[in-house]
């Protein structure tokens, strides 16, 4: 099993994909056995980020059972030591996954080997998109330096934050109920922190609660900032620390700022990483960096957490339904 690295963003357009790509080009420029998995399903497109051509099949493979190991979806993509599994290219409509298939591609997933297994998500903060990104504590967040992006990338964290406490309990357990109304009642900015809240919990008493305040206070998210263009825009991503210290209680590491590079398009449109074509480029340089922090990180266990078909929206909007109903 390789070290697994979830890649996530807040919204779409923040260069997420073209930066799995060379992150794993550097990787593997350093030595190591690089697994790219393309999982933004229904807008896979890191195979042209590589010049891989579009004709393998990918996970769209697994969705659709006509194949039951990722692993034997892995192709070679030109670049010494680095490799990929491809997306639902060949096999539209892959999208929405069901539970069964979830749980079955984060086994495969840790099953793969490899060094790194670096997973491009989709852009957005779905169910299906946290639990893969909650399959280790320190995943990265991709973001840019303007404020929708930054508030996106807070939405997803706290997202996270919400779906791992969720997930730390068992299904139809009262836990779960007391993690909705916190969500219903909750002022964004005002009353506890999540990790307040998982404290309370652990208050409770069991060993469920200090299991739970245990995993929210190890969840530290790597961020890449993506497209910089200098010291105002440093300042201002910097406030996505501030606003998720105050409101959430969670830290973060920041592993890269990367400045806007106009090589960047270029290499899109010659479907070749920058990495392999301009190494010495502002951007290559800003992701080498973050390589550099990726290899000097010390190895961590994946959370614990239970993995089943429920939903917090689900028990919102029981608990919502039950407040409305009209009294007998």
């Amino acid at each position: 099993m390789g070290i697994l690295i979830p890649i996530g963003s807040g919204k779409g357009g923040v260069g997420k994909t073209v930066v799995t790509a060379n992150l794993g080009t550097v990787l593997a420029g350093y030595g190591k056995t690089v697994i790219l998995v393309d999982l933004d399903l229904g807008g896979a497109n890191l195979h042209t980020c590589l010049g891989v051509r579009n004709k393998h099949p990918g996970v769209g493979s697994i969705v659709w059972k006509k194949e039951k190991k990722l692993e034997n979806l892995v192709v070679e993509t030109g670049i010494d030591r680095l490799f990929l599994v491809p997306g639902d290219n060949l096999l539209p409509g892959t999208a929405n996954l069901d539970f069964f298939t979830k749980r079955r591609i984060m086994k495969e997933l840790q099953e793969l080997t490899a060094d790194y297994v670096l997973v491009d998500l989709g852009a957005g903060a779905s169910y299906n998109i946290i639990d893969f990104w909650l399959m280790a504590h320190n995943g990265i967040v991709v973001t840019t330096p303007e404020i929708p992006a930054i508030l996106n990338a807070y939405a997803f964290l706290k997202t996270a934050a919400y779906r791992l406490l969720f997930r730390s309990f068992s299904k139809g357990s009262e836990e779960r109920e007391r993690i909705a109304e916190f969500v219903v009642n909750r002022v964004e900015g005002q009353g506890d922190t999540f990790l307040a809240f998982a404290e309370s919990l652990a208050a409770g008493g069991g060993a469920k609660g200090a299991k739970a305040l245990e995993e929210i206070t190890r969840l530290r998210p790597r961020v890449v900032v993506n497209m910089g263009a200098g010291q105002e825009d440093a300042t201002l991503a910097q406030r996505l620390r501030e606003i998720s210290s105050r409101n959430l209680g969670i830290g973060m590491e920041y592993i890269s700022y990367i400045m806007r590079d106009p090589y960047v398009s270029a290499s899109l449109s010659d479907r070749a990483p920058l990495a392999v074509t301009a190494p010495d480029s502002a951007f290559v340089r800003g992701v080498r960096m973050a390589a550099e922090r990726i290899l000097k990180a010390p190895v961590s266990d994946a959370p614990s957490l239970e993995l089943d078909d429920e939903d917090l929206f689900s028990i919102i909007e029981r608990a919502m339904d039950e407040d409305t109903a009209p009294a007998m």
